[in-house]
């Protein structure tokens, strides 16, 4: 509704001073606005934010309940820990088995040296073998299903993990913080009220660096290029003008019927073009303030 306003008043003072114009075109100042929302859902327990503060990017002006969230946590930790524990530890399992292989190896030696010298029998030497058998084959797959074991043990646990961190990313985004250095223009909501995901809480500008939007014709923009520096001048009301260096920042590749609230030098032209003139910001300027163009 404001900028409706001072986009009336510009079109009225541009259509006063039609005939006597100075300047090549004529529009209001703006700034690029951040509408700040909320990334979760619930209480809004505590929102430190006023209109006109200044705020800097990423510091936490306020925390959306995180208590569910909180919990959700560590049942998931719980539930990782508890994982971690049932995980078979192989080594020990195994150690068994591989006792009795060994003490059969070294039976087998002190065999063999035996049926070396036809001391025993050979089929003595033939029933240690096939024990030997009968052992390997139960490690192999007593290691199998171990690993087996423990590598499904190993996916849950990283499934696990994948929720903590989506738990956590969630709790971050509770935390409300600004991603731009700038003024708060609107405050919509405070403390105690619910909100969810993408309620807007505040909108942010970044004042110190805001520009003009003008409208120039074809045979204007024949010398207007990118870079190019103009002087623009700040209308405050009566005598109170001040002048300004602007820069030309972006030029519209389409053309457009001329607003109905903004006038050109040349009021005749039908089809005009949008021009972004960058203006530094000396504290005075403000959004819908009425600005002239003078191309050098």
């Amino acid at each position: 509704m404001k900028k409706e306003i001072y986009t009336i008043i510009a079109a009225l003072m541009c259509g006063a001073c039609a005939d006597k114009a100075t300047y090549d075109a004529c529009g209001t100042f703006e700034a690029e606005e951040i509408l700040v929302s909320s990334q979760g859902t619930g209480q809004l327990v505590w929102f430190d934010v006023r209109e006109g503060a200044q705020v800097e990017p990423g510091v936490v002006l306020g925390v959306v309940d995180t208590i569910q969230l909180h919990w959700q946590k560590v049942q998931l930790e719980a539930q990782a820990e508890a994982i971690r524990s049932a995980r078979p530890d192989i080594r020990s399992q195994l150690s068994a088995i591989e006792s009795q292989i060994a003490t059969l190896k070294s039976e087998k030696q002190r065999i063999e040296k035996l049926v070396a010298k036809n001391a025993v029998p050979t089929k003595q030497l033939d029933d240690l073998n096939a024990q030997l058998q009968v052992l390997e084959r139960q490690r192999v797959a007593q290691q199998t299903a171990l690993s087996g074991n423990t590598s499904a043990a190993d996916y849950n646990a990283e499934a696990i993990a994948a929720q903590i961190a989506i738990v956590e990313d969630r709790i971050a985004k509770c935390r409300i913080a600004s991603p731009i250095g700038g003024t708060v223009l609107a405050k919509y909501k405070s403390a105690g009220e619910l909100v969810s995901m993408g309620t807007p809480l505040m909108k942010v500008a970044n004042l110190d660096a805001m520009y003009l939007r003008a409208y120039f014709t074809s045979d204007q923009l024949a010398t207007l290029n990118l870079g190019d520096e103009v002087e623009v001048t700040a209308d405050f009301g009566g005598d109170q003008q001040y002048a300004y260096k602007g820069t030309v920042m972006w030029i519209a590749s389409e053309s457009e019927f001329t607003p109905k609230a903004i006038q050109t030098r040349n009021t005749r032209a039908n089809l005009v073009y949008a021009v972004k003139i960058a203006v530094k910001n000396d504290g005075r300027l403000k959004v819908g303030m009425y600005g002239e163009v003078t191309l050098k």
